[in-house]
């Protein structure tokens, strides 16, 4: 069987971190969506997403395909029933369609006219930015599970305070020497080659994905994943950082997600509550304004490449695009466009070829070539969010 991933109907509401990814590649809890199905369908998977995206994330048609809705974050339950699955026959989740069989995976197809097979269990779903680290922790604690389950953690080195420590995962080559670990209130899990230097206080649960690094005398409270090759210090709450991302230094990030490839600023903080308690609004690329969230705790949302100088203040529910860069002092209005410079005394645009040369130093550092596939991707941002951009 061919297994492909489809973006769906909240493609642009997952925006602007599906600008340069497809949905199935949001990461929440330690896995990406993508990485979850194929951990339990044992199978690789394809992407059937926006045009300008596939020559990165191709689509692989096969004679006998099942499609699935990548914001729908897999369980075994419904992981069963979708292996069983037949031609023309379709798994409903009341009338959001979950799965369904395709001969042709390029084909457009009536799905009132196929089989429809009812499933009542419970699912996890990424519909809006806010999700990411709202449901994190429902996440992190599912992904745990299955990755460790019938496995023994590497050797946790005795310099540390370990509270649960039941629930306290290190994979090969992961260390942390003299700190806190607290997995009273979710499990802690360190990924392959992954640091957690000396001097932390890390409150579960959390999530350190292979060779990230937590430097010295931060203060994490989960639900908090920190993806691969990250680098993280400071004060953060409840947020994720998909990887390849700096936070290095102290300042605030709470109830946040920051995208691939960011860098935040020494003592940069955001506002994750407002002053008068009120619930917090924000933009909507879907809908093109900004739109309640029910939260009352919700902070930064940043698109890739994005990045602060020292000293950035955001207020409570600012989205920032794909490779903005802000730098000057004051509170930058709540939502920044793509390739955007400058701060709250305005903005000019940030020119794909300036953008360019400093994301292909910055992957260099990394051992990742900037390509001209990602070029040709973050140029097609650039088009398309134009009519965001005034000046």
């Amino acid at each position: 069987m061919n297994y492909i991933l489809f973006d769906g109907e909240v493609r642009n509401s997952l925006l602007p971190f599906t600008f340069t990814r497809p949905v199935a590649d949001i990461r929440i809890g330690i896995l990406t969506i993508r990485e979850k199905w194929e951990k339990l369908l044992s199978a690789t998977t394809s992407t059937k997403t926006e045009q300008y995206l596939s020559k990165k994330y191709p689509l692989v048609n096969g004679p006998a395909n099942v499609l699935i809705d990548a914001s729908f974050c897999p369980t075994e339950e419904i992981v069963s029933i979708i292996l069983k699955l037949k031609k023309n026959e379709a798994v409903f989740k009341e009338d959001l369609v979950i799965a369904y069989f395709a001969e042709d995976a390029e084909q457009n197809v009536n799905i009132s006219d196929f089989k429809k097979i009812n499933f009542e269990g419970d699912l996890l779903r990424v519909v809006n930015t806010w999700d990411i680290f709202s449901k994190n922790g429902i996440a992190l604690q599912h992904d745990f599970d299955m990755i460790t389950k019938g496995r023994k953690s590497a050797p946790i080195s005795s310099t540390n305070h370990l509270i649960n420590a039941e629930h306290i995962f290190l994979e090969e080559g992961a260390i942390v020497e003299y700190s806190i670990l607290n997995a009273s209130n979710g499990p802690i899990y360190l990924g392959k080659d992954s640091e957690i230097m000396e001097g932390n206080l890390i409150r579960g649960a959390f999530a350190l994905c292979e060779k990230a690094v937590v430097k010295m005398g931060a203060k994490i409270y989960g639900p908090t994943t920190i993806g691969p090759y990250g680098k993280v210090c400071g004060e953060i709450n409840n947020s994720v950082i998909f990887g390849y991302s700096s936070k290095g230094h102290d300042g605030y990030l709470g109830n946040s997600v920051l995208g691939e490839w960011c860098n935040i600023g020494a003592d940069s903080n955001n506002s994750n509550l407002k002053n008068n308690y009120a619930k917090v609004r924000l933009w909507n690329y879907a809908t093109e304004r900004f739109e309640h969230t029910g939260l009352q705790f919700c902070g930064l949302m940043m698109g890739d490449h994005s990045k602060t100088a020292i000293n950035t203040m955001f207020n409570t529910g600012t989205v920032i695009g794909v490779n903005a860069n802000i730098y000057v002092p004051g509170f930058p209005r709540n939502f920044v466009p793509s390739f955007s410079w400058g701060g709250a005394s305005g903005f000019t645009t940030y020119l794909p070829k300036k953008a360019f040369e400093a994301a292909e130093v910055m992957m260099a550092r990394r051992g990742v070539v900037f390509d001209e596939q990602e070029a040709a991707i973050l140029n097609h941002v650039f088009e398309l969010t134009k009519k965001f951009r005034n000046y």
